[in-house]
């Protein structure tokens, strides 16, 4: 139930309503903690991908503090379109924007064992892909009929079923260190397992903003276990501090500009992805906020402010962002729908991201340690997938579309050598297993006739007929 000490109940509803100050900053704040692990971790998920150095006596170790400074600057910037709004541009809603996981499949092929000279082609399909999402705002009400349940429902599950492996290599030791003794040792895994289980614990057996936040507790948990075992020395956490700049602005075009075919498709393709999850974020937020639909002005600003946010972040180095599916479950929570709250932990994002010596810290985090942690977010992706799935009335004609759309996106993924003779734009995409299954479920879904017999609505095997309705979990 909401602390009504903070405002009455119709202001509450008010996304223009700013309570208190010393009651708004704490409350921005918590928003923040929802998300911050989750945001930074793709920076860290790519790096790891292009082969960058961990170490603080590496070479590459400014760079990844970079990519994780850029993720939480940009987080906030986006954050701050969509709750003041420039223009068209903004929901003026309280939506937390933060780096995408949905694109991850997509910048892994890109960047694999490529180093820094992968990020200039990156970067630039960070940009195109930005605007063309932008463009998607013009018209995202007329292309909604084309992404049903049964084909968001099957990305989304697409998309944690690509990721678990990262976490389970991650928990093992990463893939650095495969091959050797250490790789999957009791050690690694007992650091990946106590997150896990103290993640779990203060998700179903605390309350409030401790159980909102319980993977980030989890991984507070997981850093120091790491530090009593010896896993992580005290010398490590200090060398990293220090060599980390108080005070940093972005540089513009820091790794170069390039257009490369397979990263504007890829990006242009997954902003589709993107655009309907905002589409559903804004929606719940309203809908569990103020109790009413979300308008077309909403809709269409939001979508402008995801756009405009990650073609900006490209340009100085900064992933896709979407709005956070957590936060929205944190407003149903606390029943606060002002923007002005989530304006202030917008600023304390872009605080945090111009002080490098903040993403010094969490690059200290072991690897075993955020393993634990991605287990748990990148299940809950699948989970949400399935979820979703659940809303699909389980005739034939549908079993039949997820079946080969699944069928071959996942192979793909699994056994990307199928397709070495592709060019290399092309082998790119569909490896991510991602695209491939997206275009073969829409495709499907508008080419073959509802009715695919007159038997489409029997039960089939196991009872899968049955219409479900499930909502979105909240993070």
């Amino acid at each position: 139930m909401a602390d009504t000490s903070i405002g009455t109940p119709e202001q509450l509803k008010d996304p223009n309503y700013t309570p208190p100050v010393w009651q708004a900053i704490p409350l921005g704040i918590q928003h923040v903690m929802a998300m911050f692990i989750a945001n930074v971790t793709p920076a860290i998920i790519v790096a790891g991908a292009a082969g960058f150095g961990f170490g603080s006596n590496s070479p590459d170790f400014p760079e990844l503090l970079y990519l994780i400074q850029m993720s939480m600057l940009f987080a906030g910037i986006a954050t701050l379109l969509q709750t003041i709004t420039v223009g068209p541009v903004g929901a003026a809603l309280p939506i937390v924007q933060g780096t995408s996981f949905a694109f991850i499949p997509i910048m892994i092929p890109l960047v694999a064992g490529k180093g820094v000279d992968a990020l200039a082609a990156l970067f630039g399909g960070v940009v195109v892909g930005g605007l063309f999402h932008a463009c998607i705002g013009f018209f995202i009400g007329r292309i909604r009929f084309a992404l049903p349940p049964l084909v968001t429902g099957l990305v989304v599950t697409m998309i944690g079923l690509a990721l678990v492996q990262v976490g389970i290599q991650y928990a093992a030791g990463g893939v650095p260190a495969k091959g050797t003794e250490e790789y999957g040792s009791l050690l690694n895994w007992s650091a990946a397992l106590v997150v896990i289980f103290v993640t779990l614990g203060f998700k179903f057996f605390a309350k409030g903003m401790l159980a909102v936040s319980a993977v980030l507790i989890g991984l507070l948990v997981g850093y120091v276990y790491a530090i009593l075992v010896g896993m992580l020395p005290t010398s490590a956490i200090s060398g990293s501090w220090s060599n980390a700049a108080a005070f940093a602005l972005p540089q513009p075009f820091k790794y170069g500009f390039e257009f490369s075919a397979a990263a504007v498709l890829g990006f242009c393709l997954m902003a589709f992805v993107s655009a309907v999850e905002t589409v559903g974020d804004v929606s719940g937020i309203v809908k569990g906020g103020a109790g009413r639909e979300a308008t077309d002005k909403e809709i269409q600003g939001a979508t402008f402010a995801d756009g405009v946010g990650t073609a900006l972040a490209g340009l100085f180095g900064g992933f896709p962002n979407t709005s956070f599916s957590q936060n929205v479950g944190l407003i149903a929570m606390t029943g606060v729908m002002s923007r002005h709250v989530v304006t202030f932990g917008a600023i304390f994002l872009i605080i945090c991201g111009l002080v490098p010596k903040i993403g010094g810290v969490i690059r200290t985090v072991p690897i075993e340690v955020l393993g634990g942690g991605v287990i748990v977010m990148f299940g809950m992706v699948v989970a949400s997938g399935i979820s979703m799935l659940s809303d699909v009335t389980w005739d034939r004609r549908n079993m039949v579309i997820f079946a080969v759309a699944l069928s071959v996106g996942l192979g793909l993924q699994l056994e990307p050598e199928a397709v070495q003779y592709l060019p290399d734009w092309l082998r790119v995409l569909m490896v991510s297993g991602i695209l491939p299954a997206a275009t073969i479920a829409i495709v499907l879904n508008l080419a073959l006739p509802v009715p695919l017999s007159d038997e489409s609505t029997e039960e089939v095997s196991g009872g899968l007929s049955g219409h479900g309705k499930s909502a979105m979990p909240g993070e």
